[in-house]
């Protein structure tokens, strides 16, 4: 299993039309071969910003690799279309790897 986290950073001018946007987003990835389900977070900050994590998980790295290669850059730049500067992402991918013991 692989997790592909999506951190966001949204304005508050934007919010209500981002979080109805990213409803239908989160919806279309979840169509794509290996994505298995996707879980929202939101994060407490002392700035003006509305911060959000999405986790997604997928069934294996190599369906995370075929979304970037031919999926992520239309799925990005819908956002930036709709929504410029007013957002901002950055994105981790998790494996989970077995803890060695001494």
């Amino acid at each position: 299993m692989v997790i592909y986290e999506v951190n966001l950073a949204i304005e508050p001018d934007i919010l209500d039309k981002y979080l109805l946007w990213l409803q239908q987003h989160i919806q279309a990835i979840l169509k794509l071969e290996g994505f298995t389900t996707a879980d929202t977070y939101t994060l407490e900050s002392d700035d003006e910003k509305y911060h959000l994590r999405v986790q997604y998980y997928l069934k294996d790295r190599e369906s995370l690799q075929a979304y970037f290669d031919h999926h992520a850059t239309a799925f990005r730049n819908d956002g930036l279309q709709r929504f410029g500067g007013k957002f901002s992402a950055n994105r981790n991918i998790l494996t989970a790897r077995p803890l060695i013991t001494a």
